[in-house]
């Protein structure tokens, strides 16, 4: 969310052509594996703090 909107603040400076450099730039960091494996494993982080706090986690 922060890339998108750095993004598209300095693309609508930059004009149109930047901010679609810009916008694949993000796209082809967003949809590298590196990426969306950090992203899963942030992801799943979370569910289990909120499972944690909401003192819903199962024991293993």
């Amino acid at each position: 969310m922060l890339g998108a909107a750095t993004g598209y603040v300095l693309g609508s400076r930059a004009g149109r052509e930047r901010y679609e450099q810009l916008a694949r730039t993000y796209r082809r960091v967003a949809d590298h594996p590196a990426v969306q494996g950090a992203a899963g494993i942030a992801k799943a982080k979370a569910v289990d703090a909120v499972r944690a706090t909401a003192g819903l986690r199962k024991d293993s």
